[in-house]
């Protein structure tokens, strides 16, 4: 395999560790634990992995001869940088316990371990692999492990290659079926431990004792580059509006981080757009205003970042994709034989006043996208909607309608962005490898000390690596119960940019100042060698949540 220098300069970084974990480690236990909601409900599901204490690593621990285990690895969902270093993290952690310990990672997520796909990963394999992004080592999968079955399959293998623990790295869906596995094993006593790591780019995977799910850093570090550069050219050219939209369907985490690094003219943050219950036609207003105020300055161009999940946060659109879920799951074949050029007008005849007039709203190609490219589940692909293209194409509508009116005077040629894919398999920041390599050590203590049920917790990540907190928080501890495909499931809770937190506070103040001047910000691509306060400092999110 051919290296770049950068590849092969990163292989010799030794990631930072909590002081804690590296000698003997003494474990604290806290209070017994509930979940964030449903509490009866959660405990009937889980009673042997509910209730259990927040667990603490602290240094000052006896040093304790351990047998050899055998543990075994999956990474679940999309990609997130520094994947590769919470397997050798883990690794690392499992070898120093007992060097004869062993690895094993099951080959394309969750359905590895039920279709028996594995890999024995040696330290020459794991040594190609540190520092490095993406999820290759292994590549990943979104089986879902949740049915009987699959955790007897999965057993079999277990059981074949004497695997004591199963550490599942992914994100809030993964980690609700780590519980959910957990809990089978211990309820049947087959003497298996379930561990967790956090992990999402998209951020929503956070709360008290997981202050950050791994890879957002890097993602926002190398989104935020790129927003930088298209802002420069956007300040030197002088004559375009560019439309970014950026990966976060369930939450703005991203769009919001970005913004604090980059400063933009125009950042939509869906929470917010819901909490005021804001239509599709305010959004646009309130950017096509912007638009107005800078080209009354003389200024024809800026920047708008946009969160991939904004139109399923906007209270009429919801209800509109409601209604027309409803209604062409029972009048899919009629809808179907109409003429094309008819069926537009058909469902507009066919839905509820409100959401006639919406829809009717909407540009050609957006409204098509809504009743013809729908999901196996017959419901709207709202993932494939181009929100970036749909805004910048009404808010050119509104523009012109002004014009006409005399209250807008400029020029406007918007240009279209997506970035997603781009941010998840970086090669982690400082902050992602220390972060990930700790969290991955982590777990191997935890699996060491007999625990199950819990996902590896790393805290106080705003300080120096020594000074971080290395733990354990019961899974259970995190989760509620929400209706999914019609039914009532146990889910852990999805963080959403809180409105009165700090990070949001801050954008809010700014805004208004960002919108009039143009105030952009260039942070340049992910530093890994340097002074510290360029390469290892943590997001704006965790600093001013942390008020650092």
């Amino acid at each position: 395999m051919t290296k770049s220098a950068l590849q092969i300069a990163r292989a010799a970084y030794q990631p930072k560790l909590p002081k804690a974990l590296l000698g003997a480690v003494k474990v604290k236990e806290g209070e017994p634990t509930q979940s964030v909601a449903d509490q009866e409900a959660i405990k009937q599901l889980f009673p042997n992995t509910y209730g259990m204490p927040l667990i603490q690593f602290e240094e000052g621990g006896v040093a304790t001869e351990f047998p050899a285990i055998n543990v075994g690895v999956i990474l679940s969902g999309g990609q997130a940088p520094g994947g590769h270093n919470v397997i050798s993290g883990l690794f690392d952690g499992i070898k120093k316990l007992n060097k004869d310990s062993k690895l094993f990672g099951f080959i394309l997520g969750p359905g590895g371990l039920v279709d028996h796909n594995y890999i024995e990963l040696t330290s020459d394999i794991i040594d190609e692999y540190r520092n490095t992004g993406g999820f290759d080592i292994i590549g990943s999968g979104r089986t879902k492990l949740e049915k009987v079955e699959q955790f007897e399959k999965g057993l079999e293998i277990i059981r074949e290659l004497g695997i004591k623990a199963l550490v599942i790295i992914g994100g809030d869906d993964s980690n609700t079926n780590a519980c959910v596995l957990a809990e089978y094993y211990a309820a049947k006593n087959y003497g298996v431990q379930v561990i967790g790591c956090p992990k999402t780019i998209d951020g929503d995977l956070k709360n008290e004792m997981i202050e950050t799910s791994f890879g957002f850093d890097t993602a926002c570090k190398t989104y935020s580059e790129v927003i930088g550069n298209i802002e420069r050219d956007c300040n030197s050219a002088r004559k375009y509006w560019h439309f970014i939209k950026l990966m976060g369907r369930s939450a703005s985490h991203i769009a919001l981080e970005c913004a604090l690094q980059t400063q933009p003219n125009v950042c939509i943050v869906s929470e917010e757009v819901e909490a005021k219950d804001m239509s599709l036609d305010d959004v646009v207003t309130y950017i096509a205003q912007v638009v107005a105020d800078r080209a009354a300055a003389g200024n024809n161009f800026g920047t708008v970042l946009i969160p991939e999940g904004l139109i399923e946060f906007i209270p009429a659109m919801k209800r509109l994709i409601a209604e027309l879920n409803d209604f062409l799951a029972h009048n899919g074949e009629e809808f179907n034989a109409i003429e094309r050029n008819k069926q537009r007008e058909y469902i507009i005849n066919h839905l509820s006043a409100e959401n006639a007039a919406i829809y009717a709203s909407l540009p050609e190609g957006v409204a098509r996208q809504l009743s013809l490219d729908r999901d196996p589940h017959g419901n709207v692909q709202v993932s494939l909607i181009e929100t970036e293209k749909l805004l910048s194409e009404m808010v050119a509508t509104k523009l012109a309608a002004w014009k006409k009116e005399g209250k807008y005077v400029g020029k406007f040629a918007p240009q279209h962005h997506f970035f997603g894919y781009e941010g998840r398999c970086a090669a982690p920041s400082n902050f992602d490898a220390d972060y990930c390599y700790s969290l991955g050590y982590t777990a191997s203590v935890l699996i060491a000390n007999g625990k199950t049920g819990y996902m590896s917790s790393v805290r106080n990540t705003t300080a120096p690596a020594a000074e971080w907190i290395a733990g354990g928080v019961p899974i259970t501890m995190m989760m509620n119960m929400e209706r999914r495909h019609g039914e009532m499931k146990p889910v852990i809770q999805k963080a959403l940019v809180k409105l009165d937190g700090a990070p949001f506070k801050k954008f809010a103040a700014n805004r208004e100042t960002w919108a009039k001047e143009t105030a952009y910000v260039y942070p340049g691509p992910i530093q890994y060698f340097g002074p510290s306060e360029v390469c290892d400092e943590p997001t704006k999110t965790l600093q001013l949540e942390q008020a650092k």
